[in-house]
């Protein structure tokens, strides 16, 4: 019996859920679902028996550039952990975004067995104005130069910020601001910021 699912074709229509939940899954080292509680099984519109066994890329939206898997893989790798915003896609082709928490699961020897998602909503105007602008330019490039052009201009962009990729998701979701003038005004930003005719 053939127990792959198909692919739903994506939507431009956001996944209607309760944003106060948590969604949680636990997944072996090479990422097959082991785990998803209830809340994460009602916003993926699976039936629990459809998920588990599944690979965790059974909610992955085709809008998430690759490179921000490859680094969420390259943390893990190094034995961190990490969150990472991710867009995910739902059996009925909605999207949902999430922030999501991977922790390491180790055996006695240290070694890596599995993973623990922790996913939590992401204020929209945080979507709106950076993440998805972001994300968008990254495809892009992916799509045009590939995943190291990717990568290159990624690592650019937090660089001009001075944060990781981490930083500059707990800063995002802490204050609602990218902060890249603040930052390369440095200590005089407070001073600058308060003049009207500075954008």
């Amino acid at each position: 019996m053939d127990t792959r699912i198909n692919r739903p074709t994506p939507s431009d229509r956001e996944v209607d859920w309760n944003k106060s939940k948590v969604l949680l899954s636990k997944t072996d080292k090479k990422g097959t679902i082991l785990y998803a509680n209830e809340d994460f099984i009602d916003v993926s519109g699976y039936d629990e028996f459809e998920l588990v066994g599944q690979p965790h890329n059974i909610v992955r939206h085709p809008d998430m550039p690759k490179v921000i898997f490859k680094f969420l893989w390259d943390s893990i790798k190094s034995s961190e952990n990490i969150h990472v915003i991710i867009k995910n896609m739902a059996k009925t082709g909605r999207y949902y975004w999430v922030v999501t928490d991977f922790k390491i699961i180790a055996d006695t020897d240290g070694e890596i067995v599995g993973f623990f998602g922790t996913r939590k909503s992401v204020p929209n105007d945080i979507i709106v104005k950076f993440i998805e602008p972001l994300y968008k330019k990254l495809l892009q490039i992916e799509e045009t130069s590939g995943i190291h052009a990717s990568e290159e201009y990624l690592v650019g962009f937090l660089e001009e910020r001075k944060k990781t990729y981490m930083e500059y998701v707990d800063h995002l979701i802490a204050t609602g601001k990218d902060d890249k003038n603040k930052i390369s005004k440095g200590l005089f930003s407070g001073l600058f910021d308060k003049n009207p005719s500075k954008k």
